[in-house]
This record gives C-alpha cells, sequence and structure tokens, in this order.
C-alpha cells in the first residue's frame, strides 16, 4: 500500500468524466484522486510513467466463476481474484458454485470475506434454486442483505416457469436483478456444439440456435408481466439478438451480454475437434458472430464478459463429447477486446461494455476519473504487444485455446482505493 500516486502524461478514456480522450497528469492520495492537470511536479510521490499509458475506469468482468468452496483445483478465489486483476478487472461477478450450491447467506459472506485483501470487488451472485435444482426458491433476501446483488443458476436454466416467474416477482420487492442462463437443454440434451452445417460434416451432436432463443422468448414473456429486472448472460445467436432488440423497445429493466469469445470465433473452430473452443452456449455461425458484434456497436448487447469457467487438465484430456464445457479468460478478456476489437469498437464502447454497463446493472457505484472520486481504475497500452502463454497464466486451469497467441493491448495494472497492482513485465 502506497498514499500518493502521480500518473504521468496518461490519456482518460472515461464517458463520464469531463477529462474524456484527454491526455493529463493525475495525482491519487489516501485513495482518492485529488488533482487532474496538464503538468503536475511534486516529490515523495511513487510517480508511473509508462509509454503510451491509458487509463480507465476499474474493469469489471460480470461472469466469473471461481468454484470455491468445493472445487478448489479447478480454482481458488485467491487464483481466480489474481487473474482477474492481472486482466485489469476491479471487479467481478461471481457465479454460484454448484457443489456445494452457493444459496444462502453463509455462502455469500465467505466469498466476500475472503476476497475482502485483495483489493479487488467482488460481487457474488446467489442461487435462484436451493441446490440449483430448480425446484424451490433459495434464501434470496437474506443472501441480498448480505451483499448478493444478483441470483442466477448459472448454468444450470431455470426450466420451471412458474419458479423463474416466483423468482423475478419475489426479487422485485427488494429491487434484485435475476440473471438468465438462456438455454433449453430439453431440446438437444447431448449436444456438443452448434447444430449446422460443421456439426453434421464431423458427425457431433448439435445445439440448435432454437434452444437459446425459446428461453429468451419465455423468460421475456413472464417479466413482461412482472416488469422486474432481467439480465440474459450470454446470448449467442442472431435471432437473440433481433429478439432483445425488440424487447428493449418496450422494456427498459432488461439488459444482457456475451464473451468475448462470441465475438471472436464461430463453429468453424471445431473442425478439428479441439475441445479447448467447447463452450455452451456453442460458437455459432458468422452470421451469428457478426450479428452479435453489431449488436454490441448499436447498444442491444450491454456487457462483454470473460465468462471465465476453469476446468483442470485431467478431465480436458478426454474424446470430445466427454469433455466440460467452458473457456478460461478473464485474463485475457480485455487484452482480446483490444486486439481484435478496437478497431471495429472503439476503445470507449469496450470500456463501455467492461466497466460502466456491467456496474449500472447491478447498481453498484461507477468509478468516475474526476477530482474528489475514490480511484478505482486500469491502467494500460492499447499498442503494446505481447504474447499468452501457460508460463504467465495466473488461472490454475489452461483450458484456453489462446497459449502462443500475440496479443496487443497490455495491461500495465490497476489502482483501487491505496492498492496499486503491477503487472510484470511492464
Amino acid at each position: 500500500m502506497i498514499s500518493s500516486i502521480l500518473i504521468k502524461g496518461v490519456s482518460i478514456i472515461d464517458p463520464n468524466s469531463k477529462y474524456n480522450k484527454l491526455k493529463k497528469d493525475i495525482l491519487i492520495k489516501d485513495g482518492v484522486i485529488i488533482d487532474i492537470k496538464d503538468k503536475i511536479n511534486i516529490d515523495n510521490v511513487e510517480i508511473i510513467k509508462k509509454e503510451n499509458l491509458f487509463i480507465c475506469p476499474g474493469l469489471f468482468d460480470f461472469s466469473v466463476n471461481f468454484p470455491e468452496p468445493g472445487n478448489e483445483q479447478k480454482e481458488t478465489l485467491h487464483s481466480g481474484i489474481q487473474s482477474s486483476i492481472s486482466g485489469g478487472f476491479t471487479g467481478v461477478g461471481l457465479q454460484p458454485t454448484k457443489e456445494p450450491a452457493r444459496d444462502k447467506k453463509s455462502d455469500i459472506l465467505f466469498c466476500i470475506n475472503s476476497s475482502n485483501e485483495f483489493g479487488l470487488n467482488v460481487v457474488p451472485y446467489g442461487a435462484i434454486s436451493k441446490g440449483l435444482k430448480g425446484e424451490q426458491l433459495s434464501e434470496m433476501y437474506d443472501m441480498f442483505t448480505s451483499g448478493a446483488l444478483a441470483f442466477t443458476d448459472n448454468t444450470e436454466p431455470v426450466m420451471h416457469a412458474g419458479l423463474f416467474s416466483r423468482a423475478l416477482l419475489y426479487a422485485k420487492n427488494f429491487n434484485g436483478l435475476i440473471i438468465s442462463f438462456p438455454f433449453d437443454k430439453s431440446i438437444s440434451p447431448n449436444g456438443q456444439m452448434n447444430e449446422g452445417i460443421i456439426s453434421t460434416k464431423i458427425g457431433l451432436e448439435g445445439i440448435p440456435g432454437l434452444s437459446e432463443e425459446i428461453m429468451i422468448n419465455r423468460d421475456l414473456l413472464i417479466n413482461q408481466y412482472h416488469m422486474s429486472r432481467l439480465h440474459f448472460n450470454i446470448i449467442s445467436s442472431k435471432n437473440s439478438v433481433d429478439a432483445l432488440a425488440n424487447a428493449k423497445k418496450y422494456q427498459n429493466n432488461i439488459s444482457c451480454g456475451t464473451s468475448i469469445f462470441h465475438l471472436l470465433f464461430d463453429d468453424g473452430q471445431l473442425n478439428e475437434f479441439d475441445n479447448s473452443f467447447k463452450t455452451l452456449p456453442p460458437f455459432r455461425t458468422i452470421n451469428d458472430r457478426n450479428a452479435l458484434l453489431e449488436g454490441v456497436k448499436n447498444g442491444v448487447i450491454d456487457v462483454i464478459t470473460s465468462n471465465h469457467q476453469p476446468h483442470e487438465n485431467e478431465i480436458n484430456e478426454v474424446e470430445f463429447s466427454e469433455s466440460p464445457f467452458g473457456i478460461i479468460g478473464t485474463q485475457v478478456c480485455f487484452p482480446l477486446a483490444m486486439t481484435h476489437l478496437k478497431d471495429y469498437l472503439g476503445l470507449e464502447k469496450i470500456i463501455q461494455c467492461m466497466s460502466i454497463n456491467p456496474r449500472t446493472i447491478l447498481q453498484c457505484e461507477v468509478p468516475i476519473i474526476e477530482i474528489g472520486h475514490k480511484v478505482d481504475v486500469t491502467l494500460f497500452n492499447p499498442s503494446k504487444k505481447w504474447t499468452y502463454n501457460i508460463e504467465n497464466n495466473n488461472s490454475k486451469s489452461s483450458n484456453t485455446p489462446l497459449f502462443g497467441s500475440e496479443l496487443t493491448g497490455f495491461v500495465y495494472g490497476t489502482i483501487v482505493g491505496s492498492n496499486y497492482h503491477k503487472n510484470l513485465p511492464d
């Protein structure tokens, strides 16, 4: 911890700040921004001066899985937090674990108390149903008062429409957020990838877009009745984008997100049975991917997340049909966006979707780079090249297709209050 920091010659990207797109010096003391000027000269401070230095409100990863307690061999809270911080995140939305289910007050308090020391704001989501079984509502209000701002059954969709309806109505009483994972698994219970030309060609059972779209339309209809707060976590198809674009015309309390990987990859990646590209919802066609990109650009899609889902090597080194869904990504989500989406979306839109919108949806305090505000920022160089590999991977797991990839966009570090986390090499 340090009391005073001077950031020299930094380009500010913050749509909520009057200093947006300006290059300034920023002085921080005791966790608060106390001055922003063209030039600041002062002694007895730690100086941050880097090549092509940019700053933005601290990034927030809306959907991560750190399965502690229960599956610490995949990821612990500590390793997940370290991976997130190295990726430029100062906050994360923590999906509920399944074994044991995070469905009561003590589970929420465990996550918050276990992460307080690391300088990262962990927002644990509570389970909608007890045991994530989709049968009975969990202790939602008790979890809410303990710090759970949202409720979801993670990748176990709530199949019972009546239970989902009651969850929306109950959460409305205390302004809680319900997160839907739109997937009707009964459509294709053994599906492995997107249903289409490629799944037919290589002989894998497909998961049609219908399995997602039918749940989106169901949940939209239920929410139109209750007018609660509803977020769709990971959408993957053009029809889903179209349905949500239409729904947003008459429901102003809905939002949606997708993963960085669904913006970059399509089902062609699975031609060689590479299970490191196996994810749920699956990567769909190029047309679907393009629709997702357009959805982010025009504001239909509010959030870009890593959807970080770690798995140990032992359960990945099996046949494709036996391997689990999921990719790790919280360390590279922002660098991937800078590498592949900066020209199309622009830095401001990326930061809107990875910092401002996630907190706005959760009704968390949104950091602003202004004098008098608490410091919560990410420092980065959007043009610095580096290679992501197993040696610099901070997750306990390594289920990713990206080792060996050269990325353009490097996170120098984060500052939250008096916690300055530096990335190496710099």
